[in-house]
C-alpha cells in the first residue's frame, strides 16, 4: 500500500507516523511546502516571548530524524498543486519551480491552514507579522529586540492573539490588542466571562478593544501607525492573529466536497473521493455533543483524527468521535483559561433548554500558599441535568477542571453523576470537595430551587433595578447598600418586608446563599442571591441622594479621583500620561472627555498628570470607559509607584541623557508593572537630563541625573591666561592652579560643559552615565535626597537599581513612613550597601502583605 501525504506539520506526520507502525510493508511519503516539518506551532508565543530560548526547541523533529524514526519518506519544499482522483495522481511544485507528479494508492490531505491576511493597506509593510511558523516566531522576536520596539498592536483576540500579546507585554512592550468582535474569545466563552478576562487584562496595563476593526496600517518604511474605525494606535510592531484559512484554494476544481475551504470527512476522515481522505485544519469534524459540523483549527484535534485515521485505514479502532472545542490558554501569569462543550449562547441557539451558574470557588485548600480562586461557569440541560459546557478562569490547573468536564460531557454524564466521585486530594492540589463538584452542587441547588440566584449576564441586561442590595460581606464594601452581618441574623431583619424584593451581594456567593437559605425559612419569599457576588460583578447602588461616604471618597481617590472640597459629590480626575506626553489625539479625547463629564476644564499637576476639572460622582464610570477607549488611565494616587516625571532632557541643550526614553521605561515598568504592589507610602521618581535639576529629581524618593564626567590630560594644558575650561564652568569649580586646569571631584556636578572647550584637547569626556538619589521629598516635610558612591554607565543598571529600591522599601518600609523616613532610620551606609551589593529576593518580599499609609 503507498499512502501519500501532503503536508507534513500536527496530522500530516501524526498520520505517517502511525501508518508506518500499523504497517511496516506500507509505502508512506510526506510531502509538504516548508523546510520545517512536524513543528511546535502552539509554542510559537512562548517562543517570542522568551520562554522558549531557541529556534531548534520548536522543531519536534527534523525531516531526517522523523524518516529516521518513523520509515517514513519526507519531502520537503514540495507544494501540492492539484489532484486527480481519477489517475489517483497528485501534482507537484517543488521551490526550483520544477513540477512532478507522484501516484497514491491512498492519497490523505493535510495541508492544513493559512493566515488570514485582511485586504488593507499597509499588511506588506516590515514591521508587521503574522504567527504561524517557526521563522514568524523568529522573525517577531528579532524584530523587537533589534528594533527596541516599546509598542506593539495585536489584530485579534483569540487565544493565539491573546498568547501573543501576553508574552510581548512580558518583554516589557506597551501592548494593544484589537478585535472586531464585541467581546474577546468568540466563540470560546459566554460573553460576560470574556468581560471579566477582559478586564483582568486591563488591569495588569494591556489595553483591549473590542469592535474595533483593522483598517489599515501607515507607515514610512515600516509600520508605524495601526488605523482602526475607533481611530489611529501607534506602533513599533503589528501582529496579525485575526485568524487561518484552510490552506485548500488548489483544490477547488478537485471535485472534493467544501464548506468555505473545510473538506467534508466522515468519522474515518474519507471524503467524497473514493481513496482520498483530510484531516488537521483543513478537514471538517463533527460536534460530538450536537453531531453537527464544526471546524476545529487546533493541534490537539490534528493529532487525534489524524491517529485514528490511520487506525480506520488498517481496520482498526472506532474512527474519531468528533470534537468539543476544548481549549486552555494563559492569558497572563495569574489568569489561565479553560473551555470546553458548548457556551451558552451555542447551547440555545442548538436548540436546547438550559440552566447556567457562575460560581467563585477555592482552587486548592484556601490556607495552602498560592491558593486562588476558579471563577467557573456551568451550562446543563435543564431538564436531563445533562452537562453541556464549562468555562473556567483562573491562576491555577484550569486544565484539570476543563479535562474533568470533558470526561462528563464526552459520558453524557448529569451533575448529579460527580456528586460522590473520589477525585484526588491534598492541600497543594485540591479542596476536599474537588471545586469542579462544588460547581456542580451550586448548579444543582439552583435547579431544585434551593437557591434562586440572578445571573451576572442578567444583572449587567438592568435585573437588578427594582432590588434593594444587602451587602453580605464581613465588612461594609458596596456604597449605598445596606450591611446586613450574616452572624446576627437570627428572625426578620427590621426595615425589610418579607415579600420585597432582595438582591443579596458577597464577596464570591457563598455568604449571599447563606443568608438566603436564613431569610426563606423566616418567610421572605423574593430574595436572589447575585452569581459570582462583587468578586465577578461590578456591583453599583444608586444613592438617591445620600451623602458619600468616606469610604466610596477614599476608594475613588484610589482611582485618581480627587474631591473638590467645595462639594459633595465633584471631583477632580488625573488622567496619567507618559512624564508629561500625550498624543495629539489623546489630547483631543481629554478635552472632548472635560467636556462631555466634567466642566470643560483641564489643568496640569506638577507631576505632569492632567486633572480634568469638576467631574459628578455620578458621571465617573462613564468617564474612565471613555478614556480607556483611548488607551487613557486614571490614577496618580495611593500608596504606589507614581508616574515617572522628566525633564526635556532629549531635546534640550543641556541634556545629558535620552530623558524621554529612560522614563518612559521606568513608567512602563513600575508605574504600569507595579501598579498593583502597595507600598508603606507614595514612591515618586524623576529623571533630569542633567545638573540644573529642572525637575528636582534629588526631592524624589529617587531622582535620576545624567553625567558627564571630564578627564583631564595636563599634557595638553597650555595654562593660557585666559582658560576657555575655567570661564564654561558654570559652578566655577574648574580653575587655574600653578598654571595647570584642575576640578575638583568634590565639587564637580558633572554637566559636562567644560569637556571640548580646550582647544588643545585638555579637557574631554571619560563617560557619560547616572547619578542616582535617593530618600528625596518635598511638601510638608522636605528633604534633600543624598547620591549614591557610584556613577552608573548603563540605563539597564539604573532600572534594575529603581528596582532594587522599590523592593527594599517594601519589604524594610514601615506603613506611614516615606523612603527617606527609611533610610534615616536604617542609616544611608546600611541602605546604599543594600541597594549596591545585597540580594533581594524579589518574590519574598511581592509576597509580603504591605498595607500603604499614603493619604493623597
Amino acid at each position: 500500500m503507498k499512502y501519500v501525504i501532503i503536508g507534513g506539520v500536527a496530522a500530516g506526520t501524526k498520520a505517517a507516523a502511525k501508518l508506518k507502525r500499523c504497517d511496516r510493508n506500507a509505502v508512506v511519503r510526506v510531502y509538504t511546502k516548508g523546510s520545517d516539518i512536524s513543528y511546535a506551532g502552539c509554542g510559537l508565543p512562548y517562543y517570542i516571548g522568551g520562554d522558549i530560548p531557541t529556534r531548534e526547541d520548536l522543531i519536534v523533529n527534523t525531516p531526517e530524524k522523523y524518516a529516521g524514526l518513523t520509515g517514513a519518506e519526507v519531502f520537503t519544499g514540495y507544494e501540492a498543486t492539484e489532484i486527480d482522483s481519477n489517475a489517483k495522481t497528485v501534482g507537484l511544485k517543488k521551490n526550483s519551480g520544477e513540477t512532478v507528479t507522484d501516484t497514491y494508492d491512498k492519497l490523505i490531505i493535510a495541508v492544513g491552514a493559512d493566515p488570514f491576511v485582511p485586504p488593507a493597506d499597509g499588511v506588506q509593510l516590515p514591521g508587521v507579522f503574522c504567527v504561524r511558523t517557526p521563522d514568524d516566531a523568529v522573525g517577531i522576536r528579532a524584530y523587537v529586540e533589534e528594533g527596541k520596539c516599546r509598542r506593539a498592536v495585536v489584530c485579534g483576540a483569540g487565544f493565539i492573539g491573546l498568547e501573543v500579546a501576553e508574552n510581548l507585554r512580558a518583554q516589557g512592550l506597551e501592548v494593544t490588542v484589537i478585535d472586531a468582535a464585541a467581546q474577546i474569545m468568540p466563540d470560546a466563552y459566554d460573553e460576560e466571562m470574556a468581560d471579566y478576562a477582559k478586564k483582568q487584562l486591563k488591569a495588569a496595563g494591556m489595553r483591549v478593544l473590542t469592535s474595533t476593526g483593522l483598517k489599515g496600517i501607515e507607515g514610512t518604511d515600516k509600520a508605524e501607525k495601526v488605523i482602526t474605525d475607533n481611530g489611529a494606535l501607534a506602533a513599533d510592531v503589528v501582529i496579525l492573529a485575526i485568524g487561518v484559512r484552510p490552506a485548500t484554494d488548489f483544490l477547488s476544481d478537485s471535485g472534493l466536497e467544501m464548506v468555505k475551504g473545510t473538506i467534508l470527512v466522515d468519522a474515518e476522515m474519507k471524503t467524497n473521493l473514493p481513496d482520498v481522505y483530510a484531516v488537521g485544519d483543513c478537514a471538517m469534524v463533527k460536534n460530538a455533543l450536537t453531531g453537527e459540523d464544526q471546524w476545529s483549527a487546533m493541534g490537539s484535534t490534528a493529532n487525534l483524527a489524524a491517529r485514528a485515521m490511520a487506525k480506520a485505514l488498517n481496520g482498526i479502532g472506532n474512527g474519531y468521535g468528533g470534537c468539543l472545542g476544548t481549549g486552555v490558554v494563559q492569558l497572563l501569569p495569574t489568569l489561565n483559561g479553560g473551555r470546553t462543550g458548548l457556551t451558552e449562547a451555542q447551547a440555545k441557539a442548538a436548540g436546547y433548554k438550559v440552566t447556567s451558574v457562575i460560581c467563585v470557588v477555592d482552587d486548592k485548600a484556601h490556607y495552602y500558599p498560592g491558593a486562588s480562586t476558579f471563577v467557573v461557569k456551568l451550562i446543563a440541560e435543564t431538564e436531563t441535568r445533562k452537562l453541556l459546557g464549562l468555562q473556567v478562569l483562573g491562576a491555577g490547573a484550569v486544565d484539570k477542571m476543563t479535562d474533568i468536564a470533558v470526561m462528563g460531557i464526552s459520558r453524557k454524564m448529569k451533575l448529579d453523576d460527580f456528586d460522590t466521585l473520589d477525585f484526588a486530594y491534598a492541600p497543594p492540589f485540591s479542596t476536599a470537595i474537588h471545586p469542579f463538584v462544588t460547581a456542580c452542587y451550586i448548579l444543582e441547588n439552583k435547579l431544585d430551587g434551593l437557591f434562586t440566584s440572578m445571573t451576572p449576564a442578567e444583572y449587567g441586561a438592568g435585573a437588578g433595578k427594582e432590588y434593594t442590595v444587602l451587602d453580605v460581606q464581613p465588612a461594609p464594601a458596596i456604597p449605598n447598600a445596606r450591611w446586613i452581618n450574616l452572624s446576627e441574623v437570627n428572625g426578620p431583619i427590621d426595615g425589610l418586608e418579607k415579600d420585597a424584593k432582595l438582591l443579596l451581594v458577597c464577596a464570591k456567593g457563598k455568604r449571599g446563599y447563606f443568608l438566603q437559605n436564613r431569610l426563606k425559612a423566616f418567610g421572605y419569599t423574593n430574595t436572589v442571591v447575585l452569581e459570582g457576588g462583587a468578586f465577578f460583578n461590578e456591583v453599583k447602588v444608586p444613592r438617591n441622594g445620600q451623602k458619600l461616604s468616606a469610604e466610596e471618597i477614599k476608594r475613588v481617590k484610589g482611582l485618581g479621583c480627587l474631591q473638590d472640597k467645595r462639594y459633595d459629590d465633584v471631583f477632580n480626575v488625573r488622567v496619567i500620561t507618559r512624564n508629561g506626553k500625550l498624543t495629539s489625539e489623546e489630547q483631543k479625547k481629554v478635552a472632548e472627555a472635560a467636556e462631555k463629564f466634567g466642566s470643560g476644564e483641564v489643568t496640569m499637576t506638577t507631576r505632569l498628570t492632567l486633572e480634568i476639572q469638576g467631574v459628578p460622582y455620578d458621571h465617573l464610570d462613564d468617564l474612565f470607559a471613555f478614556l480607556a477607549e483611548a488607551g487613557l488611565e486614571t490614577g496618580g494616587t495611593g500608596s504606589k509607584v507614581r508616574p515617572v516625571v522628566s525633564c526635556k532632557g532629549t531635546t534640550c541643550q543641556y541634556g545629558l541623557i535620552d530623558t524621554f526614553d529612560l522614563s518612559e521605561k521606568l513608567h512602563e515598568l513600575y508605574y504600569i508593572g507595579y501598579h498593583g504592589v502597595s507600598l508603606p507610602h507614595k514612591f515618586k521618581i524623576a529623571v533630569g537630563g542633567c545638573p540644573n535639576n529642572c525637575v528636582k529629581p534629588n526631592l524624589n524618593d529617587l531622582g535620576i541625573i545624567g553625567q558627564r564626567l571630564p578627564e583631564i590630560d595636563l599634557d595638553k594644558c597650555k595654562g593660557c591666561k585666559v582658560c576657555q575650561v575655567e570661564n564654561s564652568c558654570p559652578i566655577r569649580v574648574a580653575q587655574l592652579v600653578d598654571g595647570k586646569i584642575r576640578i575638583s571631584e568634590n565639587a564637580c556636578n558633572y554637566c559636562g560643559r567644560c569637556i571640548g572647550q580646550c582647544p588643545f584637547g585638555a579637557v574631554n569626556g571619560s563617560m557619560t552615565g547616572y547619578k542616582v538619589y535617593i530618600g528625596g521629598r518635598w511638601g510638608k516635610k522636605v528633604a534633600e535626597g543624598r547620591p549614591l558612591d557610584k556613577v552608573f554607565t548603563s540605563e539597564a543598571e539604573v532600572i534594575d537599581l529603581v528596582e532594587r529600591a522599590i523592593l527594599f522599601f517594601r519589604d524594610k518600609g514601615i506603613s506611614g513612613e516615606r523612603f527617606a523616613d527609611t533610610i534615616a532610620r536604617l542609616g544611608f551606609e546600611y541602605v546604599q550597601d543594600k541597594l549596591l551589593n545585597s540580594k533581594i529576593d524579589k518574590k519574598h518580599v511581592l509576597d509580603k502583605t504591605v498595607v500603604g499609609g499614603a493619604t493623597c
